[in-house]
């Protein structure tokens, strides 16, 4: 059976400012200290994390949902793609994030705290210095 999971976190800024940084190279870059060439775009590649990770836009509503497909180098060329689901919603005083990561290879089980590590604690360091 395929691994999967979900985590939360809050950051005090707007959805809007997440939903770019997120699908903006600079400012992906920025935000995770690893180089991400990434956009706008429906069905457009993109890469992250110094091209440790890649895959593809597949749903993009502005400010609200960010759909991609996922993998890393550690995915063997046999795997299917997994799927990020990044749910971005307006509360009190910020945006409450949802990631929701599904179809990850059997045994990958490394990829919840990489989020965390290299994805979340480093948001939240750079849109606190916003």
């Amino acid at each position: 059976m395929k691994e999967s999971f979900e985590i939360k976190c809050k950051l005090n800024v707007k959805p809007s400012e997440i939903y770019n940084a997120w699908l903006d190279s600079e400012l992906h870059t920025k935000m995770t200290g690893g180089e991400a060439v990434c956009n706008h775009e429906i069905n457009t590649v993109f890469t992250a994390w110094d091209e440790y990770i890649s895959g593809k836009n597949i749903e993009l509503i502005p400010n609200k949902k960010i759909v991609q497909t996922w993998r890393t180098v550690e995915f063997n060329e046999s795997d299917e793609d997994s799927t990020v689901t990044i749910l971005l919603v307006e509360i009190e005083n910020g945006t409450e994030v949802t990631l929701t990561h599904t179809n990850i290879p059997d045994g990958q089980t490394q990829y919840k705290k990489g989020w965390e590590d290299h994805y979340f604690n480093p948001m939240k360091t750079f849109f606190e210095k916003q």
